[in-house]
């Protein structure tokens, strides 16, 4: 099911959204860049980011939550989600002041599917990185600049993903 799982400490998410209507979410460069700002703002707190995927009209984010134990379990949902609502609060605010619109951007609230296993979170891994080829945006995967795909290429080059943390799950 999707949309339908509370947020969970230390739970592996495959989290997604998509514009409302016919828009795009990332009109130029700038938006992607400005999105993973927000991203390092909001959600890095609270989680290690191991895959996102930035298309036109949609987003897609592999994480897992961090632990807090300081924070009541019955409102860790609520906490947890809150992050996701500033980050989209926050890139929806700029993105209508900087193109002098108005109304809502993403379709809903972020929809979400907990990872059941290993199997399946490495299935997703692969679906994230392949969004860009399968909705006919390049070729090659490694072409699509606003994946996560190209910084496992380079793990040298300094990235705020958590590679370490998805490389257990692939060479097991």
């Amino acid at each position: 099911m999707i949309n339908t799982e509370n947020f969970e400490f230390e739970g592996t998410y495959h989290i997604f959204s998509h514009v409302n209507g016919t828009e795009v979410i990332f009109r130029e460069p700038s938006n992607y860049q400005f999105f993973l700002e927000k991203i390092e703002k909001y959600i890095l707190p609270v989680a290690d980011i191991y895959a996102y995927c930035l298309l036109p009209n949609h987003f897609h984010l592999l994480l897992r939550f961090k632990n807090f134990d300081d924070v009541n379990s019955e409102n860790e949902h609520q906490f947890l989600m809150k992050h996701f609502g500033n980050l989209l609060n926050a890139y929806a605010k700029a993105y209508n002041k900087k193109y002098n619109r108005n109304g809502a951007l993403f379709l809903n609230a972020v929809k979400r599917k907990k990872m059941s296993d290993e199997k399946y979170l490495l299935k997703v891994l692969h679906y994230i990185h392949n969004n860009p080829t399968n909705h006919g945006f390049v070729n090659k995967i490694d072409q699509w600049k606003h994946s996560s795909y190209n910084s496992y290429l380079n793990p040298e080059k300094e990235s705020k993903l958590d590679r370490k943390g998805i490389m257990r799950y692939l060479f097991r």
